[in-house]
C-alpha cells in the first residue's frame, strides 16, 4: 500500500484541485476551433490549415521548432483574429471558461492592448471588450458549476515606446477588472530600465506590476527588474538559478541577488513547459523550480501560452508530480504562494486561501486517504 506521500495524485485529483494562475497570455491560449471560425468571419486567409486538430498540432510544433521566427509567427495568427470587439469578448470568455474547467479559481491573464488596434479599435475599447469577455466567462463558468475570478494584466512591449501610455491605461481601469501592468518582448537589447517612467508612474499611483525577466537573459535582467524598476513579481525568473551554487557536499550557497529575491519573497512566475520550448531548461527534472521550491523561494506554477505549449495548469502539475514526486501538499504550497502573490486586495487573497483553496485541498486529501485505505 502506498503511503500518503509516495504516490502522485491522479490526473483527476490534479484537475479538481483549486489552482491559481498568474502568468498566462490571452493571445497564447485560444481554442484552435475558435481561431478557424474567427479567421473565416474576418476573412483572414493565412492560417496554415483550417482543420482545428491539425491547427492545434501546428501551433505546438511551430512553437517547439527552436526557431524564434516560427514561434513568433504563431502569435501573428492569433492576434490577426483578435482585432474586433466581438472576437475579443469571445476569446476572453472562452479563456475564463477553459481555465475554470481545469480547476483554476483565480487567474490573471495578460495581453498587449497595442496589438489589437488593426481594425480600428481604440486602446480603451480593447480593454473594455476583454473585461466584458472575462465577466461573461466567469458567469458561464459559474453556470457550469466552476467558480473563477479573472483579472487582466495590461502588457506593454519592450521594443515599443508606448509603455507609459499603457501604464496609464491600466491605472485608468484598475477598478474595472485590470489588476496590473506587465512588460514583455525580447529581453536582449531591450532593458526594462528603458521604461522607468512607466514603472515610476505606477509606483506613484500605488499600482502593481510584473516584469518578464530572467527567461532567456541572465541575472542582469532580473537585477534591473527588481532593483531599478521595483517589480512586484518576476515573469519567469528562471535564471536566478545562475546566482545559486550547489557544492559537491550538497550545501547550497545563495549569491546576493538570489538571497535578496528570496528574503523579499519576490514571486517567481515559473512556466516549466514554456521554458523547455525556449531552451531555458532542458527537462522537467532539470528545471530550476525543483531546487527553488526546496529553498523556499516564492515559486508559482504557470502556463504562459496554453495553445503554443499544448498545456494547462493540470498538465504543468502532472509534469512536476512526475519529475519531483510532488503530491497534493506541494500543489497546495504552490497555489497558496500564487494566491499570496496575486494583484488583489489582501482581504480577498486571504478569503480565497482560507475559504476556497485550503478547504479544496483538505477535501481532496481525505478522499485520497479514503481511497488508499
Amino acid at each position: 500500500m502506498h503511503s500518503h506521500h509516495a504516490a502522485s495524485p491522479s490526473a483527476e485529483h490534479i484537475r479538481r484541485a483549486p489552482k491559481v494562475l498568474l502568468h498566462d497570455h490571452l493571445d497564447g491560449g485560444l481554442r484552435p476551433a475558435t481561431i478557424v471560425e474567427l479567421a473565416a468571419a474576418v476573412g483572414y486567409g493565412n492560417l496554415p490549415t483550417t482543420d482545428p486538430e491539425a491547427l492545434g498540432d501546428w501551433f505546438r510544433e511551430a512553437a517547439d521548432s527552436g526557431s524564434l521566427e516560427r514561434y513568433l509567427e504563431t502569435f501573428a495568427h492569433t492576434c490577426a483574429v483578435m482585432q474586433t470587439r466581438e472576437a475579443l469578448v469571445r476569446v476572453a470568455a472562452e479563456c475564463a471558461e477553459d481555465l475554470a474547467a481545469d480547476g483554476v479559481v483565480y487567474a490573471e491573464i495578460r495581453y498587449a492592448p497595442e496589438q489589437h488596434l488593426e481594425a480600428g479599435l481604440t486602446l480603451d475599447e480593447v480593454v473594455v471588450a476583454v473585461n466584458e469577455g472575462f465577466r461573461l466567462g466567469e458567469r458561464n463558468a459559474a453556470e457550469a458549476g466552476h467558480r473563477i475570478k479573472v483579472g487582466a494584466l495590461l502588457t506593454a512591449m519592450r521594443h515599443a515606446a508606448r509603455s507609459l501610455e499603457i501604464a496609464e491605461l491600466a491605472n485608468r481601469y484598475r477598478d474595472q477588472g485590470v489588476a496590473g501592468f506587465d512588460i514583455a518582448g525580447a529581453e536582449a537589447g531591450h532593458p526594462p530600465t528603458r521604461h522607468l517612467d512607466a514603472f515610476e508612474y505606477l509606483q506613484r499611483e500605488n499600482f502593481h506590476f510584473t516584469i518578464h525577466a530572467g527567461e532567456a537573459f541572465g541575472l542582469p535582467s532580473i537585477w534591473e527588474a527588481v532593483q531599478w524598476c521595483g517589480a512586484d513579481r518576476l515573469g519567469h525568473g528562471v535564471r536566478i538559478i545562475d546566482d545559486i551554487t550547489v557544492k559537491d557536499d550538497g550545501t547550497v550557497e545563495l549569491g546576493r541577488l538570489a538571497a535578496y529575491v528570496r528574503d523579499k519573497r519576490i514571486p517567481l512566475e515559473m512556466c516549466p513547459t514554456s521554458n523547455l520550448q525556449t531552451g531555458a531548461a532542458d527537462s522537467y527534472g532539470d528545471h530550476p523550480i525543483g531546487l527553488l521550491r526546496k529553498l523556499y523561494f516564492r515559486v508559482t506554477v504557470n502556463t504562459d501560452n496554453r495553445l503554443m505549449s499544448g498545456t494547462s495548469m493540470s498538465r504543468e502539475f502532472e509534469h512536476l508530480a512526475e519529475a519531483f514526486g510532488y503530491g497534493l501538499d506541494d500543489m497546495q504550497w504552490f497555489t497558496v504562494n500564487a494566491m499570496k502573490s496575486a494583484f488583489l486586495p489582501f482581504d480577498e487573497r486571504l478569503a480565497m486561501i482560507n475559504e476556497v483553496i485550503k478547504p479544496g485541498y483538505a477535501a481532496l486529501r481525505s478522499e485520497w486517504l479514503f481511497a488508499q485505505s
